[in-house]
């Protein structure tokens, strides 16, 4: 299945209409963004974030894209660690999402997707993913994006929420996300879709396609060392490096 889930029927119709929906919703939320992630994961985001990074191997110097930026979280991570926020390029289809980002002055922003990002080849030391994956179109696209832009050698971090594979976990998720989240959304922010927004972001996590789907992606579009770290049942670290040598597509 080339998208992370099926069509989701009670919000766009069908698979064609994915991409203007889950545009028009980043859009319209992008201003209480930052809000309802603090909510989400408990403020516990910024520390998580580094983290993430420097286990998958972000170090000062590199060159970073981080695709799907959404508000700069994971970008203005990326920027404390690699000491030089003009080394960092974060990217996103949503103009509201970018407009509303909060990023270390240097740090470039760029309209631009997965699938189809505005940069030459080989350029990037380390390309990062903060919860995002979910709302791309087509993992093979992106993937292939990913490595063209690449250099040899570079790293990969994704990061993912994961449907917890216990029935007790996946109760207290959906509650969260799908009861207590969306309540707060209508007391604290500013437009009226940031509930809407809380609701689809479980429904993605309910039919995502399940982690082995991932890597297997990971693997047949070139990476190497792919491996996935999982933390609390739910919170996914994908990692992966483009070969030192290139990929070699005719293999």
């Amino acid at each position: 299945m080339p998208a992370p889930h099926p069509p989701l029927q009670s919000y766009y119709a069908q698979e064609g209409d994915r991409r203007e929906w889950v545009h028009g919703i980043f859009n319209r939320t992008a201003e209480d963004y930052d809000r309802m992630e603090a909510i989400v994961g408990l403020r516990t985001g910024p520390w998580h974030r580094r983290q993430a990074l420097r286990r998958s191997g972000l170090k000062p110097g590199m060159a970073v894209i981080d695709v799907g930026t959404g508000t700069g979280l994971l970008a203005s991570a990326a920027a404390a660690i690699v000491g030089e926020p003009a080394l960092v390029t974060g990217i996103d289809p949503s103009p509201g999402m970018l407009e509303h980002a909060r990023v270390p002055q240097g740090v470039r922003l760029l309209a631009g997707s997965a699938e189809s990002m505005p940069l030459g080849d080989e350029c990037a030391d380390f390309i990062c993913m903060g919860y995002a994956l979910r709302h791309i179109s087509d993992f093979a696209a992106a993937f292939g994006e990913f490595m063209r832009v690449m250099r040899p050698g570079a790293r990969l971090c994704i990061l993912e929420f994961t449907l917890p594979s216990t029935r007790v976990q996946r109760v207290l998720l959906k509650g969260w996300l799908l009861g207590v989240v969306p309540r707060l959304a209508t007391l604290v922010a500013h437009t009226a879709d940031a509930p809407l927004l809380m609701r689809y972001h479980w429904h993605t996590i309910e039919h995502c396609v399940p982690p082995p789907t991932i890597l297997k992606a990971l693997r047949e579009a070139g990476f190497s060392d792919v491996e996935r770290e999982v933390d609390l049942g739910m919170f996914s670290s994908y990692r992966a490096c483009k070969p030192a040598g290139g990929v070699d597509r005719h293999a």
